[in-house]
């Protein structure tokens, strides 16, 4: 798994984007894993939501940790049918990293951030395994992946 990190800190490099990439030896699967792991609360994580929409695109959205994606506000936001969450065996496919590691950029899709990831002045997302977080600012986020504020938590 640990290639995927590296996957995930050549893209921060290459693209410049800031961001600080931390790797453990404990899991980060979970917030509460992750939160503990840390040192930080619960509510300063986020999570990529992976759907695969009607034309069969990537849509990732990105919503707190303790926050759920809603598929028809991700449909709503994008004027399209309902999309569905991407199954697990999917996820790497989709977007060339594992389920629990997945980041919210370094892949082509579609991005959506919910408004209340803005209020957050750091954020953390997966780091590219279930053993890596990424710490970064949720505005650089939106910079990195080119996303659109919108809410689409339930």
């Amino acid at each position: 798994m640990r290639e995927y990190e590296e996957k995930l800190k050549r893209i921060i490099a290459e693209r410049g984007v800031k961001a600080e990439h931390l790797s453990f030896e404990s899991s980060c699967h979970s917030v509460a894993d992750a939160a503990e792991t840390v040192g930080a609360e619960p509510e300063d994580f986020i999570k990529s939501i992976c759907m695969v929409g009607v034309d069969s695109g990537v849509i990732v959205a990105i919503v707190k940790g303790e926050d759920r994606a809603s598929t028809s506000r991700v449909a709503k936001a994008l004027g399209t049918g309902r999309p569905r969450v991407a199954a697990p065996g999917e996820v790497l496919g989709l977007t060339g990293f594992p389920v629990g590691g997945t980041p919210g950029f370094g892949f082509e899709a579609t991005y959506l951030v919910d408004p209340r990831v803005m209020e957050k002045e750091l954020v953390y997302l997966g780091g590219g395994s279930d053993c890596a977080l990424v710490r970064m600012s949720p505005f650089e986020l939106v910079r990195a992946n080119g996303s659109r504020v919108v809410r689409v938590r339930k």
